[in-house]
């Protein structure tokens, strides 16, 4: 049993209509999630409840949020022109972080989606995948900080002190991603916090999804940007409960809370039972931090269990 193509239509069509519908660039993550749960449950030979189950949460997402009818995939565009013009907008952003990495979440999973339907809509639908994308030129790091302010995050980047690793691919990429996840004592349930450490999953995925397709430049640029914000996290490795926080955001207040230990994984029929619909599925995080933390974990053959733990932190479940 595999998932249903028709969700893919759904999420391109839903980034790509982003900013004509809503004049800004948020609503995309539903389409980003839709395509995110489709190759979730490719990737992870779920049982056939979790896979109807996941289903049934991906389809009642789409219908919620898909403004208007899905785009059929056979309508002129192929996925090389597609492509093109997607890499071309996402070139002027890719060497600075942006919106803590949606500018390359965003390209990535379009250009996965787009290579699984052997090509989708026409050339004005990819120049609304490309609108959204040029959007993000001159754009924060991010509004929610911990330890730093967006404009001190902007200024700042790797240096020896880090010693980050020479990452040469997406393995060694996703082995490194996992190590960091594992490194948090306590993680809050903040988008200065567990938000930002999800998207350290999504925006370091997108990176190995550009490497995976062959654009190993883009690959390589990006990893400044996505050392930026593991630099700002590794601020926060060994924060407890009482100490002294600098919080910069406009949404999270202190004292903050510590986020709740989900029961069931992704990977289990449970998660996807739960109401996930209640929490408007996270923002489509439920699907998409799925998504990145599986694909990194099937990449990497070393331990895994403080990560996994870890994970349990970052969705509901």
């Amino acid at each position: 049993m595999l998932p249903d193509q028709g969700t893919l239509e759904s999420g391109l069509t839903m980034i790509a209509m982003c900013k004509q519908e809503t004049g800004d660039i948020w609503h995309a993550h539903f389409g980003a999630a839709a395509i995110a749960g489709y190759f979730f449950a490719k990737e992870n030979g779920l049982s056939d409840l979790a896979l109807r189950s996941l289903t049934d949460q991906s389809e009642a997402m789409i219908k919620k949020h898909l403004r208007t009818p899905a785009i059929l995939k056979a309508n002129g565009c192929t996925v090389r022109q597609a492509e093109s013009a997607i890499l071309e907008a996402l070139e002027p952003t890719i060497d600075r972080l942006h919106w803590v990495g949606h500018n390359a979440i965003y390209a990535a999973v379009s250009l996965l989606a787009l290579h699984e339907l052997g090509g989708w809509g026409s050339e004005e639908n990819i120049d609304g995948i490309c609108e959204l994308l040029r959007a993000f030129e001159n754009t924060v790091p991010g509004r929610s900080w911990l330890g730093f302010t967006a404009s001190e995050v902007r200024r700042l980047g790797p240096d020896e002190a880090d010693r980050f690793p020479k990452v040469k691919d997406a393995r060694q990429l996703s082995e490194f991603i996992l190590n960091e996840v594992a490194q948090f004592k306590t993680i809050y349930r903040a988008e200065a916090h567990h938000d930002l450490i999800g998207h350290m999953l999504t925006f370091s995925h997108a990176l190995n999804i550009l490497s995976d397709l062959g654009h190993e430049s883009l690959f390589r640029r990006g990893l400044l940007p996505l050392f930026t914000l593991i630099k700002v996290l590794r601020r926060s490795h060994h924060l407890l409960p009482g100490d002294a926080i600098r919080l910069d955001s406009p949404v999270d207040r202190l004292p903050l809370k510590k986020a709740e230990r989900a029961a069931a994984l992704p990977t289990e029929p449970a998660y996807w039972a739960a109401d996930l619909g209640r929490y408007d599925w996270d923002f489509g995080h439920s699907f998409k931090f799925a998504f990145s933390f599986y694909n990194h974990l099937n990449r990497s053959p070393q331990d895994k269990e403080g990560a996994v733990e870890n994970f349990r932190y970052l969705v509901h479940g």
